[in-house]
């Protein structure tokens, strides 16, 4: 069995208990096509919505991004928003360097509407602390991240990464991999129920990506993750499934267990 699991609460949402919650991104360039993009997900089953702040045209500009925040959760209502600027470093638009990546990670911690904010837990050091420190200061939740696009490392470096974003401080340890082989799914799955099982006491979101890996999206609550990303519309991950169809396999899965 596993450890015991300090849940994680934005809004009316638990993540960490239950049924692993579906995220769902947007990733629109401009106000208009995200709006679009949040009407699209109207009766949809969006347990979070991830606004992939990377591919806004203005990313820049602080200020109109804490505005497109602002008129994003307004939209959403009751529907926890995660902002997440991903860098090129890890699959993502945006190339700014340490300083610029905190600044804009705090203005969004400190806008008063985000509920959680994604650090890639890799950058420079103080400028993560930095951020951790002004998102537990507005009562916002952190998810430490890491992605690998090219390959599956080993499944004791995946658990040594989640343990590291843990003592960071991390409300949500997140990691996704690309496979090369069955096999690497199997080390990605594995490594999740042990880092479950042994060591975690937060939320753990794990994923094996591109169709390879489309098994670990469906099936890791088995394992030990507490929630999935699924698509409306565009993915922004190799690998996402619709969140429709994704909704239906996790509760098939849950009432199996």
């Amino acid at each position: 069995m596993g450890r015991s699991i300090t849940p994680v609460r934005v809004k009316d949402v638990t993540i960490g208990e239950g049924t692993p919650k579906i995220i769902v991104p947007v990733t629109g360039r401009t106000p208009d096509e995200l709006h679009a993009q949040v009407e699209a997900l109207s009766g949809q089953v969006a347990d979070v919505v991830e606004w992939r702040v990377d591919f806004f045209g203005t990313l820049e500009d602080t200020a109109s991004v804490v505005a497109q925040a602002h008129a994003l959760a307004g939209a959403l209502g009751a529907t926890p928003l995660l902002a997440t600027c991903r860098t090129a470093h890890e699959g993502g638009q945006a190339t700014s360097g340490d300083d610029a990546y905190a600044e804009l990670a705090i203005a969004l911690a400190e806008s008063g509407v985000v509920d959680l904010i994604d650090v890639e837990y890799r950058r420079e050091s103080h400028a993560v602390k930095r951020i951790v420190a002004s998102a537990h200061a507005r009562n916002v939740a952190v998810v430490a991240s890491n992605h690998d696009f090219d390959a599956t490392p080993p499944k004791d470096e995946i658990v040594s990464r989640l343990r590291a974003m843990q003592a960071l401080g991390a409300d949500i340890c997140k990691i996704a991999v690309m496979p090369r082989s069955a096999a690497d799914v199997l080390t990605l799955l594995d490594a999740t129920r042990i880092m479950h099982e042994e060591y975690a006491d937060r939320p753990l979101i794990t994923m094996s990506m591109g169709g390879l890996g489309v098994v670990s999206r469906i099936a890791g609550q088995v394992f030990g993750s507490a929630a999935t990303f699924g698509m409306v519309g565009t993915a922004s991950a190799p690998g996402q499934v619709d969140a429709s169809e994704l909704r239906a396999l996790l509760d098939v899965l849950e009432r199996s267990r």
